[in-house]
């Protein structure tokens, strides 16, 4: 008997792998002019509602940007900090020229304190390229693995107040001269931190951003 042949399958066409937008196509030029302070700038990436979405900057010197003819010029690789990408639309840049602070450890008892703020308010001295008044900024006091630092309420880190990554607990409140005092536990321990010179910061805006 003879076995029949089964005509073989043609080969099936994969469909295409749309190709994702490479790095270079979704990058973003930002450029601002930098207020008239010395220091580091920290520099963030909002979404449409508001939200921080990405942290380009933090505590860079004015160096870590391209000068051109009349601003300082960064890119934005259109990504939030995990490292995904955005959906195309409207963004804004903004941030912050934040002057040296005088940072000091000093003894404090905190252990009758019944009500611990999440943030405190700081009007900032007004930024003279923007014709603006001072502005008011949320702060807030945050920490990781490695440092504690002083961030806006909605996440943007600022300047780090103390170099340990043992915090399990930050408060933050505020003197009557506008100074600040932060309070670091570790679980055993509450670490007071004395901040002045806070409100020298200056707010500077990048205008919007469109990712395509």
């Amino acid at each position: 008997m003879t076995a029949s042949t089964t005509p073989s399958d043609a080969p099936s066409t994969a469909p295409a792998a749309t190709p994702s937008p490479s790095p270079l196509a979704r990058s973003v030029r930002i450029s601002f002019v930098p207020p008239p302070l010395e220091g580091t700038i920290s520099l963030g990436i909002y979404n449409k509602d508001g939200k921080l979405v990405r942290v380009l900057k933090q505590e860079v010197e004015l160096d870590e940007f391209e000068v051109g003819a009349d601003a300082l010029n960064g890119r934005w690789d259109g990504q939030d900090d995990d490292g995904s990408d955005l959906p195309a639309g409207s963004y804004h840049a903004k941030g912050f020229a934040i002057a040296q602070m005088k940072i000091e450890e000093v003894q404090g008892d905190s252990s009758g304190q019944t009500e611990i703020p999440n943030s405190v308010r700081v009007k900032l001295i007004a930024n003279p390229l923007e014709n603006n008044e001072r502005p008011v900024v949320e702060l807030a006091v945050g920490f990781d693995d490695e440092n504690a630092f002083l961030k806006t309420a909605d996440g943007l880190p600022l300047i780090t107040i103390w170099a340990d990554g043992d915090t399990k607990r930050a408060w933050i409140t505020q003197r009557t001269d506008k100074s600040l005092d932060v309070f670091l536990d570790n679980g055993t321990s509450t670490r007071q931190l004395h901040v002045s010179g806070v409100s020298k910061m200056m707010a500077f805006d990048c205008g919007d951003l469109s990712l395509k």
